[in-house]
């Protein structure tokens, strides 16, 4: 959740109430309109509090044209009736909604078999409120791991966490709450992620782990994580150390399974202890939603596991959050059921094709420079042309939000904090009939931009508009 401030100036707006909305009387009954940063005194009609509210929902994007945002913003019509009829049941009272639970031990099981986990009755598994959740969970099983070995050190020796500077947000705030020093391994020339050999290095007798990342945001790549599990290995060969790894699959995994058959990067690799991944971005569930998933009962220490018996039975959770609807929960096994295996080739396949298609054509104008060509994620990054002195991607991007589309511009971190670039994630309900609309007003607007005498942009940390 964002922190809000308080109202910035003393006198406080009022909201500007049309007489129509009033039912009987329209300037009787709304001779007054309600303030907006306190209570109001009395009571509205339903029907003209949902008008208000209505009224200011209009002036936020669509969200079907947001190109920056990895989270799902179309279902089925019947996926949301489910949700609707599941949206009061709080999904921690297990003993009262048994069927709701049982849905969700279904969804992990499936979960675990296609990760590959290698005896599926000791795996553990969880659902979460998203992928941030589940990364926090499993950055704490991996420090009270290394809590346990170290014990007669810990707490005096300081953690760490050891990963790519390209990790998402999640993973700082994991860091910075739980007292662990992250070492980021930085950006270096054409690699944008994270470089096996160098997180090695980086790794001693404190570090709790390592994060290898599924679907990097800032350009859809894949880490090799096979890579990063044997350099570890020939780290253990020379040093005894034993690190494990954690795989951020908040995107990829619920795409790799299925479009890359063939490259390993789970449970598969016995140095991997823990996924996690978002129901609701390649899930394709409505937000929030998230998965985690430990290899055994080894990986998750039992004393992060509190049982709960108030609610009506004996239950065990292991989650930061406790409340929570479980309509997330049941969407993702209708999608489960919905789609199987071959549904989600299908549907990932096309938002791959969509990505690679767009990234040739943009590549075709000849205006711009690719970094990726969403052939992993169906996401694709691309900059500038070095001959391109008129403008630069943050024109681009304000331009194309004229027309509605939310294509983010923003500056990779070190050390390439001299490249800016525009990214788009194309995901499932963004059709090629879409993306050929976005082509069109791509192209109406470059003469316009060849015709500048320069970028428009002079603070480019204000112009960001995608932060990670």
């Amino acid at each position: 959740m964002p922190l809000h401030e308080g109202p910035r100036t003393d006198g406080e707006r009022r909201m500007s109430v049309n007489p129509f909305y009033g039912p009987a009387n329209p300037l009787g009954d709304m001779a007054g309109a309600p303030p907006t940063h306190r209570l109001p005194d009395l009571p509205m009609p339903p029907e003209i509090a949902h008008q208000l509210v209505r009224d200011e929902l209009m002036l936020d994007g669509n969200a079907r044209l947001n190109l920056a945002t990895f989270v799902t913003t179309w279902m089925e019509p019947e996926a949301g009736l489910l949700m609707a009829e599941c949206r009061d049941k709080n999904m921690i009272d297990k003993d009262e909604y048994p069927r709701t639970a049982e849905l969700e031990r279904r969804c992990a099981a499936m979960l675990a078999d296609l990760w590959h986990v290698p005896d599926p009755a000791t795996a553990m598994g969880c659902s979460t409120t998203g992928s941030s959740e589940a990364c926090m969970l499993a950055g704490m099983a991996l420090k009270r791991r290394w809590a346990k070995r170290n014990a007669d050190r810990y707490p005096g020796a300081r953690p760490n966490l050891v990963m790519g500077i390209n990790v998402q947000v999640c993973w700082d705030k994991f860091c910075a709450f739980w007292e662990v020093e992250p070492r980021l391994v930085p950006m270096e020339g054409e690699r944008f992620h994270l470089d096996p050999q160098a997180a090695a290095e980086l790794c001693d007798e404190n570090t709790i782990g390592v994060v290898g990342i599924l679907g990097s945001t800032f350009d859809g790549s894949y880490e090799p994580v096979a890579d990063l599990c044997a350099a570890l290995d020939a780290l253990q060969e020379r040093t005894g150390l034993d690190i494990p790894v954690h795989v951020d699959g908040a995107s990829g995994a619920m795409v790799a399974p299925f479009l890359d058959e063939d490259l390993v990067w789970d449970f598969r690799l016995p140095r991997v202890a823990s996924i996690n991944t978002s129901g609701h971005k390649y899930g394709l569930v409505y937000p929030g939603v998230g998965w985690a998933l430990w290899r055994d009962a080894d990986a998750l220490p039992e004393e992060l596991v509190f049982r709960v018996n108030y609610l009506g039975g004996d239950m065990p959770t292991f989650a930061l959050n406790f409340s929570r609807p479980g309509a997330q929960v049941v969407a993702q096994y209708y999608t489960f059921l919905r789609l199987g295996r071959t549904g989600y080739q299908a549907v990932q396949q096309a938002a791959r094709d969509v990505a690679m298609g767009m990234a040739a054509r943009i590549e075709e104008l000849g205006h711009f420079r690719l970094l990726t060509r969403g052939d992993e994620l169906p996401v694709f990054a691309f900059t500038t042309a070095p001959d391109v002195t008129a403008y630069d991607v943050f024109d681009v991007s304000r331009r194309l939000r004229e027309s509605g589309w939310q294509v983010p511009a923003y500056t990779f971190p070190a050390n390439r904090e001299d490249l800016s670039v525009l990214r788009v994630v194309c995901r499932s309900g963004f059709t090629a009939d879409l993306a050929e609309i976005l082509m069109e007003d791509l192209e109406r607007l470059l003469p316009e931009l060849r015709r500048q005498p320069g970028p428009l942009t002079r603070d480019t940390d204000a112009a960001t508009g995608f932060h990670h």
